[in-house]
């Protein structure tokens, strides 16, 4: 007996070391010095041969070589560049790690009004998926819950992590809403026409959401309310929360822009909104900015350009609208990390590289209400950047070399890394 229990502890102990996540890296210590890189600050600017200087997590210094003077550990990034950390936004990172195994899945809660439900308690930091986005710089992400009308409220995450706690740098920092199709597809399994079709209970769904939104209000009044649902709904009254909501057509985005002003909505962001640079002007007027959809797809429809995903983000910008690029759609989780190639997609579309580059960086940080400490590379903001051999939106050579987040030199091995090396080794024989 005892022989089996030491057998048993012996593979529980090998399997923990073959599965184990990177050990997240302990504060910053030491005062560390980038010189020589190209910086690219987040907000459309650049500085050559530069300086880069941060102590305690944060930047204390950036600017041309010479403008400050080296101290602590000096890394000589000469002919390489340093990018802020990428963002990615409306990710269902570390609530699902195997998709067919209902236990590692905790998206989306039952029923359809459940703006009280947070979906960081459920925020795995140790998912084998949160550290492969590392090596291709993406370091931040705004874990947000899915399914029903609403979904649930996000929290935005560091990715270097003992747990939810520790991951966390803004909690709660938006409710999100699904608003009702415009069309809906035939049931092809029933024998219905797969193609599009109105949605003949558009108004109906639209009149049951505007009833929980006034009921909500009317709860609010009370100061002796305890109904979790409507007190989740407070923040996108106030000002303190914003709501993201997920539509797509034309005509529903006329129609939540109506309905954010008819309940003095706050802050309002778009998530997708596929056909929003038809209505960009509106958006602008609104000062209604957009989390765009994912770039690297076929169009929607037919008649429309064969590269409209490709530079849609640009029709906005160009537009005045503040966007930023998420990646919603199948494999959401694992194509995260190829968030700066589709921003790369959008500059190779006509945007300026440095704009492009803004999608991923600056706007999301604005977007997500987190540009006063992230985002960018700028004095006083959270030294989380990353110095790559070449162009971090080319996926030929965005090639990290070092990464850090609030100053903490972090590990950038993953799976895939491990067993890249692993094979590299079999076949160099």
């Amino acid at each position: 007996m005892k022989k089996i229990i030491f057998i048993i502890t012996l593979l529980i102990v090998f399997s923990g070391k073959v599965n184990a996540q990177q050990t997240p890296v302990k504060a910053q210590s030491e005062t560390i010095s980038i010189t020589g890189a190209t910086a690219h600050i987040g907000n459309g600017e650049i500085i050559e041969n530069s300086i880069i200087i941060f102590e305690n997590g944060k930047i204390t210094a950036i600017g041309t070589s010479g403008s400050a003077t080296p101290k602590g550990k000096v890394i000589d990034a000469s002919g390489k560049h340093v990018y802020p950390g990428f963002i990615a936004p409306n990710s269902t990172l570390g609530l699902v790690e195997i998709s067919a195994v209902r236990a590692t899945d905790d998206d989306s809660e039952l029923g359809s009004y459940n703006p009280h439900i947070r979906s960081i308690i459920a925020y795995n930091a140790e998912s084998k998926i949160v550290e492969s986005m590392r090596p291709n710089g993406v370091l931040t992400a705004q874990i947000t819950p899915r399914g029903g009308v609403f979904s649930g409220t996000s929290s935005i995450v560091q990715l270097d992590a003992w747990n939810w706690e520790d991951a966390t740098i803004k909690a709660d920092d938006g409710v999100h809403m699904n608003w009702p199709n415009i069309f809906t597809r035939g049931r092809w399994w029933m024998g219905e026409d797969p193609g599009f079709k109105p949605n003949k209970e558009y108004s109906k769904q639209v009149s049951q959401l505007e009833s929980f939104i006034n009921q909500a209000k009317a709860s609010l009044k009370s100061a002796s309310t305890d109904n979790l649902p409507h007190l989740a709904m407070k923040g996108i009254f106030d000002g303190t929360k914003t709501l993201f909501v997920h539509v797509n057509a034309e005509k529903a985005i006329l129609d939540v822009i109506s309905f954010a002003k008819k309940h003095n909505v706050k802050k309002l962001v778009l998530v997708d909104a596929y056909e929003a640079y038809k209505v960009a002007n509106q958006l602008k007027q609104n000062d209604i900015a957009v989390l765009s959809g994912r770039t690297h797809k076929t169009p929607n429809l037919e008649d429309e350009d064969y590269d409209l995903p490709y530079k849609n983000a640009k029709l906005l910008m160009d537009a005045g609208v503040l966007v930023a690029l998420q990646n919603s759609g199948g494999m959401e989780r694992a194509n995260a990390r190829n968030l700066p190639f589709q921003a790369g997609t959008v500059a190779a579309h006509g945007l300026n590289k440095e704009k492009a580059l803004q999608l991923i960086t600056g706007n999301s940080a604005k977007i997500l209400g987190i540009d006063d400490f992230t985002g960018t590379l700028e004095v006083g903001k959270d030294a989380t950047l990353f110095i790559s051999i070449g162009d971090a939106l080319d996926m030929r050579t965005n090639q990290l070399e070092k990464a850090f987040i609030q100053g903490r030199d972090i590990s950038l091995e993953s799976h895939q890394t491990k067993l890249w090396q692993r094979y590299s080794g079999k076949h160099s024989k």
